[in-house]
């Protein structure tokens, strides 16, 4: 993996090479575009058939539903259950650098709108005008906000705006709440402060600080230190702290850019398995949950079966933080926790923490493709008085039921598994890094993902969005890397997140 201390044209190697694997590819992904769209005029799909008939029905009435973020899987799969379920979706996104999301040309939108992004010069007006003009202009009943973690308070200040100068509602938490969830230091003293689980964790805001907490604590335990900040280029670091001398353990703390204006946590290491959670809250209640397993950069999605005893947990978890902390919250809210199994001869214990949340949807949420109006049901639960199912009839058990998985698929994506389990492997084959079995079982893993998983982006009703991610948006983003001399270290393909360093 390249760092900011690579040489330029390794990066431009990167780059050029990624570029010319999608040219690659391209003719057979055109083939698999146009037969999708082939397909679709033969054999009625399931989401467009669904829609046709809800919208048939006299008693039901469209909500118009506005989702930003239709760049990522997790707002272009809410648009399309959206859509699924007989509402009017409209799209927005940011488009960074001038190349067109994926979502924009998704079959499930109405309209799309490329909405300015908040900067630290011109701050969030542009942006919240820019939301409350779209509002307006299309009567939006519900705006549900997928954007990514470098707009989340601004997301809160949106919400605040539209719901005071408009009759739209906002599945969105408003500031106070969005930065208390979103700083790492904060959540976690709210966590202590409501009485549940967190690892041990410190604020510091200096080498002195980090050297002093290393120095007082029992020799067993270990810690990670975590940017409280969003900083791509220290987010993958998980060295352990003290490492195996004092010399080494200051050489690491001194390269650290810490603070007053840049604050860290030094977070005690918890050994175990990683988990993440993804829930939307309605006025103070969990009206939709998963839980699956997690990693530092997750990109296969696996539901965890809902009536097992860590996604009971992990919802209990959520349902009291949200219970306790007294606030009439409404918004997507996702957990990270760290789960260490202890098995013996009279069952399996399990020790839970949470170690970090993000208030804002979460990938995860793909999980529930195909439960378009179970989805929209519990979404659309916030306007009090609309008709929020088929019939026009919302009953009590309806209201109360939370909504899970319904037999879900696996999830992956088809680019990065490509890049990462065949060709790169292949590349170290033969540079001489790997063994020829070694690269045979990724390949093996590679296409039992294509035959049995499901790409996070695909949809044979909807394939456009799938073809322009990894041949016009992806393409474009390496372009302008090149031409700005960008250095980056990893890429997200579902949230389209380039981790600069």
């Amino acid at each position: 993996m390249l760092n900011r201390t690579s040489p330029w044209y390794l990066h431009l190697a990167q780059n050029t090479a990624l570029i010319i694997i999608s040219l690659f590819f391209l003719p057979l992904s055109t083939v698999i575009l146009f037969a999708s769209y082939s397909l679709a005029l033969l054999v009625a799909q399931d989401a467009p058939y669904r829609r046709s008939r809800v919208r048939a029905s006299r008693t039901f009435v469209p909500q118009t539903i506005l989702v930003t973020g239709v760049g990522m899987t997790k707002g272009l799969v809410l648009a399309r259950l959206f859509y699924e379920a007989g509402h009017d979706v409209i799209g927005a996104d940011f488009e960074p650098n001038g190349v067109q999301a994926c979502g924009r040309y998704s079959r499930s939108l109405r309209k799309f709108y490329r909405l300015p992004k908040p900067t630290a010069e011109d701050g969030s007006a542009y942006y919240i005008n820019a939301l409350l003009r779209v509002v307006k202009q299309d009567r939006v009943d519900l705006w549900v906000s997928c954007s990514g973690v470098a707009s989340a308070v601004e997301d809160g200040q949106a919400k605040e705006v539209l719901e005071r100068r408009s009759s739209c509602r906002a599945i969105q938490f408003d500031v106070a709440t969005t930065s208390m969830l979103h700083e790492k230091d904060t959540f976690t003293q709210e966590t202590e402060r409501l009485g549940l689980p967190v690892p041990e964790t410190y604020s510091v805001t200096s080498r002195d600080a980090v050297h002093k907490v290393l120095n007082q604590s029992p020799k067993r335990k270990s810690y990670i230190m975590k940017s409280v900040g969003m900083d791509d280029a220290v987010r993958g670091d998980m060295t352990l702290l003290p490492k195996r001398t004092i010399s080494e353990t200051y050489n690491h703390v001194s390269q650290i850019p810490i603070s007053n204006q840049k604050p860290w946590i030094l977070q005690q290491f918890i050994k175990g398995k990683e988990y993440c959670t993804h829930a939307l809250v309605v006025n103070g209640k969990v009206k939709l949950f998963v839980a699956c397993p997690s990693a530092e950069l997750l990109m296969h999605y696996e539901a965890l079966p809902s009536d097992s005893a860590l996604s009971r947990a992990m919802l209990s978890f959520t349902q009291e933080f949200v219970a306790r902390s007294a606030r009439s919250m409404t918004g997507h809210i996702s957990f990270d926790f760290l789960v260490d199994e202890d098995a013996n001869e009279k069952g399996a214990n399990f020790m839970l923490k949470t170690i970090e949340c993000n208030p804002r949807a979460h990938t995860a949420v793909a999980l529930f493709s195909g439960q378009g109006q179970a989805v929209s049901n519990s979404y659309l639960s916030v306007l009090a008085g609309n008709m929020v199912n088929g019939n026009g009839h919302s009953s009590e058990s309806e209201e109360e039921q939370i909504v899970m998985p319904d037999q879900p698929a696996k999830y992956y994506w088809v680019g990065h598994d490509l890049i990462s389990l065949v060709l790169l492997p292949l590349l170290q084959l033969l540079q001489g890094g790997t063994r020829l079995k070694d690269w045979v079982r990724g390949c093996s893993e590679f296409m039992a993902q294509v035959l049995f998983w499901k790409d996070g982006t695909f949809e044979v009703w909807d394939p456009l969005p799938w073809w322009w991610l990894y041949h016009v948006y992806w393409p474009g983003q390496f372009l302008v890397s090149i031409l700005q001399n960008r250095k980056w270290s990893r890429i997200n393909v579902g949230t389209t997140k380039m981790f600069q360093c």
